[in-house]
């Protein structure tokens, strides 16, 4: 920009500050009121940056903020706002702008002001500024903390600012053009630092413990100070070329004379550049031209060896957001007296500062008090430091503060942060993708130092090396890092020179993990998986209340002492009402409908055993709820309120939900019954590293791997080494050298073979014979893999390829892919695509009704919707309750007929659901009605009950709380189960019911024969392991795999014979997993009653009534006549006596409960009924068993009122995989 086109203000402004005559500046009277100005308008520049960019075209800072700063330091208002504008101009361009402008008038000013920045950048290359800058920096550092002002902190931070302004610019490679070993901009502005003693300053700085609040801004600028360096090269200089220097330089000369070599011998045997009708016209045999014929060449011979089809042909263009990333840190050798000072530095700043200022910069980080991204440089300081401590004079000891589990934790956080961020912020995925690298630096250079310590001549360094590798290699997310990485690998955001550091980290990570698993002999690690388990909405009412109800014969006992309290206090005329509340104040229930839970609270308070308080409460709930004489009437005696309490002790009454339950809507209710929730299970096992090895033999990794090694010419000795190696692993240990089976990488060895420069790369080619030499091994049996050629592949297409095809199939008939005819696949995607757009109806089911070949599931038909194209994922099926919420014009009408022709039936609602074409939930059934007004509220929906007239040996106006109980449940009846589990439940369910019958029987066979046999001993072993897995999973309430260990030869003896193998697989109990596990384990989805159950189908028939007290015997012949007389009398007995208590229930208590619940209309209240035949809707895959029902209903459980029908349980058994890990 010409200073001409400066806005005039602008201009004026820049002249009232002063002139430069020779080399002295004469400034301005209103010098400082021009700074404190031009730091206005540069407040107030627009998105362009005009005033920025006017400034540097005027060269402001050069003619006239840096004369001013180094010549007039004594007034000191003006220093200061030279300083602050000094700032504000050099602030880096990335800050300026935001981002890179990525349109291109935009970027024209980005690139603007990033030339004036490298202007001023060599502006400050000089030791006058810098030289005031530290003697004014030291001379705020001499002031105690007592003595330095808020200004003096603010001058601190802002010098600090300006050097790291001045050191953040980048150097413009294309207009400095320096070679290695000659001093560039960047060096001359560090050899100013060190002439000045700013270093020393900075070393202060890092070392104070009073200072630690400049820890961020001292370390910022130390990363800048070492941008370009490499710690390795930097901690040899002084001290001679290493001997592997001078062979690495060797090689690489002799690899560059073998190429000259070969150049001169292919020009020797060149003719001379004539026409191309002197030459001759060759025809290629066996290379097709477009046509049916060879090949015709038109060219000297000579020049055959270097044809191709694509000669003459445009280079594809690749769009930029495909091309690959760019290397953006490039490193070069300073001057050696520079790289001598930061040699110095290094070391001074390892001996008394590292510790000391990473810890700082640490807290900083966990406390938030940093800006975001600095943990930036903290991951920068470490990988640079402690490699250049691994490379100078190792000392662990210098390293200490970031040489720990916790610094490897906070390393993997942010790696993995990291790499999140980059799939899922695409717009900022480079800025992530160089995040990423500096961390896995970090990472990388912590393995190296603990592997660098392995070998330590210390014997205490070594046992922390092997303390650190212990918990590095047991925890799972540090051994799946390196897979992840592999697998999202993206080159056009990550550069080549973080696939190089990533192979390399791996590399070394697998060989120290080798290494310390062949030392240990086993290793046991951690391993996380997700485990699917079901939450049930509504629990059974007795374990929600957390009481377990007594036994009536416990009840009997009690009440006579009760009764006794009762009378005593009904007498007591001082009994205060004050003390009890009978309702909650705070609850969102309205204290009119908090009757029912008062009369829990009372019989409570007798089940306890407090009299006192029970009558209280009733006497306070008396006042509360006068209506209806619920808790009886205002002049009731004292008999009648002891009868009344002790109907209330026996009544059965309902027990509410917890609080977490009790807030979830009412429409969640009525749709989900349970939801699945992803428990994470954290196990232990031992580790197998060729089984670890394996997940690498993944065709994304290897085609990482071959990219890096498509620059085999430009990768180290070491990079190549690192690739050769891995795929060497993948080869030659696991034996799938199919894998590497591919066109591409043939093609790369090619190249290798015929590289004149191939006697350097001898690992290399002799890797590449090996792979060529079992290709062609293996095609002389199998034809087809010259086809296998050109695509990547996984392990069962490497199985497929070596073992022949089908050789999968011949595996267990359940894990067999469903074969599709291609008239199945027709059929399939005819009704796919005439279904697919079908309003209110599921896709997938009514495909499986319209289908016409063999059964298959729905897990089936959706996996292979998404294989033939037609879908895009299996997500798009997953059904979720009821999703359709818009109703047609159509779908209006359907429900209006249906509720004109069912509403005058008992369950209106119910025959709605089964009737209508669009299956939707009841709630959006009911929503409909209401919002179609064919009904005025939800209550006309209830389903009708028929009432039956009581027995004529109970009062007509007395009805049976036992009745009451279960209204609450009433409308779970119809409730629509939920598709929880898409797979194959259909299928097996009705050959689940048919074998469970029979399951209990054969063990039991099969134990007899094995008592027979003499494995007495283990199987009461095996009892006894059932039954105490069964109690601690009572106890604990949660539950996990235990394993069966046999401590005995006798118990190891029956594991291993397979007679007893089958038993142990007729019980459910899991086998060892190859290569993983040793021992049986007890799987953890059987249930304590599952398990009792199973021990007591080992036991003998003697054994049985001790392990199954409750059962009655299962052979009724053994029991005498006499025997079964008495049984059949007091079993009478007890009904009656059960029946005579649950008679006396209050009518009016139950009229109140039924309108707490709304399950009675205003008109049907005062109206005297019978019994209500209720039904208990069975909850959704509840465990229920004979074995269980026969205990329950002949054990401790109380007898239905006469007259009224007991609750009805169905029989319902759980479908389970026998496959845990699914």
């Amino acid at each position: 920009m010409d200073l001409n086109m400066m806005n005039c203000e602008l201009l004026a402004t820049c002249s009232a500050l002063g002139y430069l005559e020779g080399d002295t500046y004469h400034k301005e009277p209103d010098c400082l009121e021009s700074v404190k100005d031009l730091i206005r308008y540069l407040r107030h520049e627009d998105e362009t940056r005009d005033v920025r960019q006017q400034l540097g075209a005027a060269q402001i800072l050069q003619s006239d903020l840096l004369p001013i700063l180094t010549q007039h330091r004594q007034d000191q208002s003006l220093f200061h706002a030279v300083i602050r504008l000094m700032v504000n101009l050099t602030q880096p361009a990335l800050l300026c702008f935001g981002s890179v402008p990525k349109e291109p008038s935009f970027r024209h000013h980005f690139l603007q002001v990033l030339a004036y920045l490298q202007a001023y950048k060599e502006a400050f290359a000089s030791e006058k500024a810098f030289g005031v800058l530290s003697e004014t920096l030291y001379e705020l550092l001499q002031l105690g903390w007592e003595e330095r002002q808020e200004e003096d902190s603010l001058l601190i931070e802002r010098i600090l600012l300006l050097v790291r302004n001045v050191l953040h610019v980048p150097a413009d490679l294309d207009q400095e053009k320096r070679i290695d070993d000659d001093a560039s901009v960047h060096d001359r502005l560090l050899w100013a630092i060190h002439l000045s003693g700013l270093d020393d300053l900075l070393l202060f700085l890092a070392s104070a413990t009073a200072e630690h609040q400049w820890s961020l801004h001292v370390l910022e600028i130390i990363s800048l100070m070492f941008r370009d360096q490499n710690p390795e090269q930097l901690a040899g200089v002084g001290q001679g070329r290493l001997a592997q220097e001078r062979r690495t330089a060797v090689a690489e000369l002799e690899v560059l004379r073998q190429r000259e070599m070969a150049e001169k011998k292919t020009r020797a045997l060149q003719r001379g550049n004539r026409h191309s009708r002197f030459g001759g016209s060759y025809i290629v045999q066996g290379l097709k031209s477009i046509g049916e014929r060879d090949l015709i060449f038109h060219k000297g011979l000579h020049n055959l060896q270097n044809y191709t089809s694509d000669l003459g042909k445009q280079p594809r263009r690749v769009p930029k957001r495909r091309q690959a990333a760019r290397e953006l840190s490039v490193q070069r050798r300073s001057a050696l007296n520079v790289r001598l000072f930061l040699r110095d530095f290094c070391s001074e700043f390892l001996e008394n500062c590292y510790n000391r200022l990473m810890g700082s910069v640490k807290d900083h980080l966990l406390r938030e008090k940093a800006q975001q991204h600095d943990e930036t440089y903290y991951m920068w300081a470490l990988a640079f430091f402690m490699a250049f401590n691994r490379a100078a004079s190792f000392r662990p000891g210098l390293v200490s503060e970031t040489l720990s589990v916790r610094t490897f934790h906070f390393i993997e956080q942010n790696l993995t942060k990291y790499y999140e961020m980059m799939l899922t912020d695409r717009k900022e995925a480079t800025s992530w993708a160089r995040r990423m690298h500096l961390a896995l630096k970090a990472y990388q250079e912590l393995l190296a130092t603990v592997n660098e310590m392995n070998v330590s001549p210390d014997e205490a360094v070594r046992e922390s090396s092997r303390i650190i590798q212990n918990n590095i290699f047991y925890v799972m997310e540090y051994r799946e890092l390196f897979l992840a990485l592999f697998r999202k690998f993206d080159e056009r955001c990550q550069p080549r020179s973080f696939l190089r550091d990533l192979v390399e980290t791996t590399h070394l990570f697998l060989k120290m993990l080798e290494r310390f698993c062949r030392s240990r002999g086993n290793l046991m690690v951690q391993n996380k998986r997700k485990k699917r388990k079901k939450k049930k909405k509504v629990l059974d009412q007795s374990v929600a209340s957390g009481n377990v109800p007594y036994s009536p014969e416990e009840m009997e006992s009690v009440w006579p002492s009760l009764a006794e309290q009762l009378q005593c206090c009904a007498q007591d005329s001082e009994l205060s009402l004050d003390s009890m509340v009978p309702f909650d104040a705070a609850s969102e229930v309205p204290v009119e409908e908090q009757r029912a839970e008062a009369m829990v609270r009372i019989q409570d308070c007798l089940l306890a055993g407090q009299a006192p308080q029970a009558l209280t409460l009733l006497r306070s709930a008396r006042e509360v709820w006068p209506e209806g004489d619920v808790f009886g009437s205002q002049n009731i005696s004292p008999e009648e309120e002891i009868q009344l309490l002790k109907q209330i002790f026996w009544a059965p009454l309902p027990r509410q939900q917890g609080p977490e339950e009790q807030g979830a809507e009412e429409e969640d209710e009525e749709e989900e019954e349970e939801e699945e929730l992803h428990v994470v299970e954290v196990l232990e096992k031992e580790f197998n590293f060729l089984d670890y090895l394996k997940r690498f033999a993944n065709s994304t990794v290897i085609q990482a791997y071959v990219l890096l090694l498509r620059s085999y010419k430009q990768n180290s000795a070491h990079t190549n080494h690192c690739v050769v190696k891995m795929l060497h692993r993948l080869a030659y240990d696991l034996k799938m050298e199919a894998l590497l089976f591919q066109l591409s990488l043939f093609c790369l060895f090619n190249r290798m073979l015929s590289d004149p420069a191939a006697g350097a790369y001898k690992e290399l080619v002799t890797f590449a014979k090996y792979i060529l030499g079992k290709f062609f091994a293996l095609a002389a049996v199998n034809q087809k893999a010259f086809v296998e050629l050109l695509f990547w592949k996984n392990t069962a297409v490497v199985r497929e390829m070596t073992e022949g095809y089908g050789s999968l199939d011949g595996g267990s008939s359940s894990r067999r892919r469903p074969v599709w005819s291609p008239e199945e696949e027709a059929q399939l995607q005819e009704l796919y695509l005439a279904h697919k757009d079908v309003e209110g109806q599921d896709v997938v089911d009514t495909i499986l009704a319209h289908l016409k070949t063999a059964p298959r599931t729905r897990k089936q038909v959706i996996h292979h919707l998404v294989q033939l194209g037609l879908a895009d994922s299996v997500k798009d099926f997953q059904r979720k309750g009821t999703q359709i919420v818009l109703w047609t014009e159509d779908q209006e009408l359907e429900l209006q007929r249906l509720f004109e022709e069912f509403q005058d039936s008992d369950d209106v609602l119910g025959n709605i659901m089964k009737n209508i074409t669009a299956k939707r939930s009841r709630a959006r059934i009911v929503d409909k009605l209401l919002a179609l007004g064919l009904v005025a509220e939800r209550r006309e929906l209830y389903k009708k009950r028929q009432k039956k007239l009581a027995p004529s040996s109970l009062p007509n106006e007395e009805e049976s709380l036992n009745d009451f109980c279960q209204e609450d449940l009433e409308e779970e009846e119809n409730l629509p189960e939920e598709e929880s589990e898409e797979d194959e439940e259909k299928e097996e369910g009705s050959e689940a019911e048919q074998a469970h019958g029979g399951s209990i029987l054969s063990t039991q066979n099969l134990g007899q024969n094995l008592h027979q046999e003499g494995f007495s001993a283990p199987l009461l072993w095996l009892q006894n392991c059932l039954i105490r897995a069964a109690e601690d999973r009572e106890e604990v309430g949660c539950s996990q795999a235990v394993p069966l260990v046999p401590l005995t030869e006798e118990n190891e003896e029956a594991m291993e014979n397979e007679q007893f193998q089958q038993l142990l697989q007729k019980l459910r109990v899991r086998p060892p997993a190859s290569g993983q596990e040793t021992f049986w384990r007890i799987p953890a989805k059987l249930s304590p009653t599952q398990l009792r159950r199973m021990a007591a189908s080992l036991s003998q028939p003697e054994e049985e009534e001790k392990l199954q007290p409750g059962l009655e015997p299962k052979v009724p012949a053994e029991q005498g006549p006499e025997e079964e007389h008495q049984q059949e009398e007091a079993h009478q007995q007890e009904e009656e006596r059960q029946k005579e208590h649950r008679a006396h229930a209050p009518r009016a208590l139950l009229s109140a409960r039924k309108k707490k619940a709304g399950l009675v209309s205003p008109e049907e209240e005062g109206t005297d009924g019978g019994k209500e035949q209720l039904k208990v809707a069975p909850k959704k895959r509840q465990l229920l068993d004979s074995d269980e029902e026969k205990e329950e209903d002949e054990g401790g459980s109380k007898a239905p009122e006469l007259g009224a029908p007991g609750i009805r349980k169905k029989k319902r058994f759980q479908i389970e995989d026998d496959d845990e890990s699914d």
